[in-house]
C-alpha cells in the first residue's frame, strides 16, 4: 500500500481521492498526534487557498480536529507561509493548510505544520497515517468538545512580518500575478505599503481559475504585461505566485525569467557580504542549474544539493545549520524570516535588494549563464515502467552522450502521477535528444504495460 503523505502533505483530486471523509479522519489523527505536547487551550490554525473544494475540505478537517477536543481558529484564504507564521506567533498547537499548491483546479491537499512552524518529519506523518482508523482516539463530550471560530485579524502577524523585512520600494513599478490564488490580496497590499507602484493581473479570489494559464506555472501573461509597460516607456519588474503562494518567480526589466536559482544567487551574495550566510552555503536541489552553481562559486558561495522538494531542502538546511535554500521552481526558504517557502517574503526581500542596490533586477541576476535544461513530464502511474529494458537502454545511451558535458536526472514526481526527465548541459541539441530519447522509450514501455 502506498504512503498517504507525499513530499508535501496529502494530495489528490478533491471529492474523489481526497474525500471529505478522508479529510475528517486526517484532521482527527493529525490533531491527536500534534496536540500531545501543547496545552489544551492552544488551538490548531487552519488556512486554505481559493480552490472551490477548499471550504468543503475545511469543514471536514475542522470537524475532525474539534472531535478530538481541540479548538480551531480558521484564517480563511491565506498563503501557506501565513499559516506557519500565525501558528508560531499565536503559540498554537499546530497549523493546517488546505491547498494543492501549483496543481490543477480539481486537486487539493492537506499539509501540517508543527507548533514550531515547520512541516512535519516523515515519522510524525507516518504516526498520523497509522491512526486514521484508530478506535482509540479521544471522543470527548459536553464542554470538552473543541470549538471552531473565525480568526479576528490574526493574519496581521504575517502582514507585519512582511513589512518589517522590506524597505522603501517607491522607485519600483511591480506587476503582480496572483494566479487567482491565496496571494491575490496580500502581495499587492504589502508591496503598495512599501511604496511600490503595483499593477495587478489575475489578483482575484477565483478558485475556478487558480493556476490556469497564469501565475508561477505560466509566466507568459506576466511577461506580456511587463513588455507592454516597457513599450510604453515604463520600466517594471514582474512577480508571479503559485496557488498557495509558497513560491515566487520573476520577470526582470528586460523580460528575462528570474527563477529560484537566480533569487538564491542574489540573496546569497547579499547575505555573504553582510556576514550573515552560515557556512557561505546555499542549499539547492539536484535540479539547481549548473550555471547558477558556477556563478555562486565565483562569489565564494558553496551550493549543497538536496533531493527535489522543499522539505528535503529544509532538512539539509536544519541539519547543517544553514539559513538560505530553495528550488529552481521558486520555493525560497530564508530561516531568519520564516520556517517555510514564502513567495510574498521572497518578493519583498528581492525587490528590497533591487531598491537598495540602485540598479535593476536584471543587473543583479544576469551573471548567471543558464545552461540549457530540458524537462519532460511523462504521465505515469506504474513506476515499474522505469525498469523496462528499452527504458534502461535509453537511459544508458543518454548518460553516455552527456558524460563530461552534462547531467541527467530521472525521478517520479512527489505530487503528481508523472515521471520527470531532466537533461542539462552546454549543448542544447544534445540535451534535447537525451531527454527525448528517454521519454519516447518510457511512453512505449507504459503503453505495453497498459496493454498487458
Amino acid at each position: 500500500m502506498s504512503r498517504l503523505f507525499g513530499t508535501d502533505g496529502v494530495r489528490g483530486v478533491a471529492n474523489a481521492d481526497l474525500t471529505p471523509e478522508l479529510a475528517f479522519r486526517v484532521g482527527r489523527a493529525g490533531a491527536a498526534v500534534l496536540s500531545r505536547s501543547s496545552e489544551r487551550h492552544n488551538p490548531v490554525i487552519v488556512g486554505r487557498d481559493t480552490r472551490l473544494s477548499g471550504t468543503m475540505l475545511e469543514s471536514s478537517i475542522v470537524a475532525g480536529i474539534t472531535s478530538v477536543g481541540r479548538d480551531v481558529v480558521a484564517l480563511g484564504v491565506v498563503p501557506t507561509p501565513a499559516v506557519a507564521c500565525v501558528t508560531v506567533a499565536e503559540g498554537a498547537a499546530a497549523g493546517v493548510m488546505i491547498s494543492a499548491s501549483h496543481n490543477p483546479i480539481a486537486d487539493n491537499g492537506i499539509k501540517f505544520f508543527g507548533g514550531d512552524g515547520f512541516k512535519l518529519a516523515d515519522a510524525l506523518e507516518d504516526e498520523i497515517e497509522a491512526l486514521l482508523d484508530s478506535a482509540d482516539l479521544p471522543r470527548p463530550t459536553g464542554t470538552e468538545i473543541g470549538i471552531a471560530r473565525i480568526a479576528q485579524n490574526l493574519a496581521r502577524h504575517y502582514y507585519q512580518r512582511l513589512e518589517e523585512c522590506g524597505t522603501d520600494l517607491s522607485r519600483l513599478h511591480v506587476v503582480v500575478d496572483g494566479a487567482y490564488g491565496s496571494a491575490y490580496a496580500v502581495a499587492p497590499y504589502v508591496l503598495r505599503k512599501l511604496g511600490a507602484t503595483v499593477t495587478e493581473i489575475n489578483c482575484e479570489n477565483d478558485g475556478a481559475r487558480i493556476n490556469v494559464r497564469c501565475g508561477a506555472t505560466d509566466l507568459r501573461p506576466l511577461a506580456a504585461r511587463v513588455a507592454q509597460l516597457r513599450a510604453d516607456g515604463v520600466s517594471a519588474v514582474g512577480v508571479a505566485f503559485d496557488g498557495d503562494a509558497d513560491r515566487a518567480l520573476f520577470i526582470d526589466e528586460e523580460g528575462s525569467v528570474v527563477s529560484g536559482d537566480h533569487v538564491l544567487f542574489a540573496l546569497g551574495r547579499m547575505l555573504r557580504e553582510r556576514g550573515e550566510l552560515a557556512g557561505d552555503t546555499i542549499v539547492g536541489t539536484v535540479m539547481t542549474n549548473i550555471g547558477a552553481e558556477r556563478a555562486m562559486a565565483r562569489h565564494g558561495l558553496r551550493l549543497l544539493r538536496a533531493a527535489v522538494g522543499d522539505r528535503y531542502v529544509l532538512e539539509a538546511m536544519r541539519s547543517g545549520g544553514y539559513i538560505l535554500g530553495g528550488e529552481q521552481s521558486g520555493h525560497v526558504i530564508h530561516l531568519l524570516r520564516n520556517t517555510t517557502g514564502d513567495g510574498p517574503m521572497t518578493a519583498v526581500l528581492l525587490l528590497s535588494l533591487v531598491a537598495t542596490s540602485g540598479g535593476t533586477l536584471h543587473e543583479l541576476t544576469s551573471e548567471i549563464a543558464v545552461a540549457p535544461q530540458v524537462l519532460v513530464n511523462v504521465p505515469c502511474r506504474r513506476l515499474e515502467a522505469l525498469q523496462g529494458t528499452r527504458v534502461q537502454e535509453a537511459i544508458a545511451g543518454a548518460e553516455a552522450s552527456l558524460d563530461g558535458v552534462g547531467r541527467l536526472l530521472i525521478r517520479p514526481s512527489g505530487t503528481e502521477p508523472l515521471i520527470r526527465i531532466m537533461a542539462e548541459g552546454d549543448d542544447p541539441t544534445l540535451v534535447e535528444e537525451a531527454a527525448g530519447r528517454i521519454a519516447a522509450a518510457l511512453r512505449e514501455e507504459i503503453g505495453l504495460l497498459e496493454e498487458s
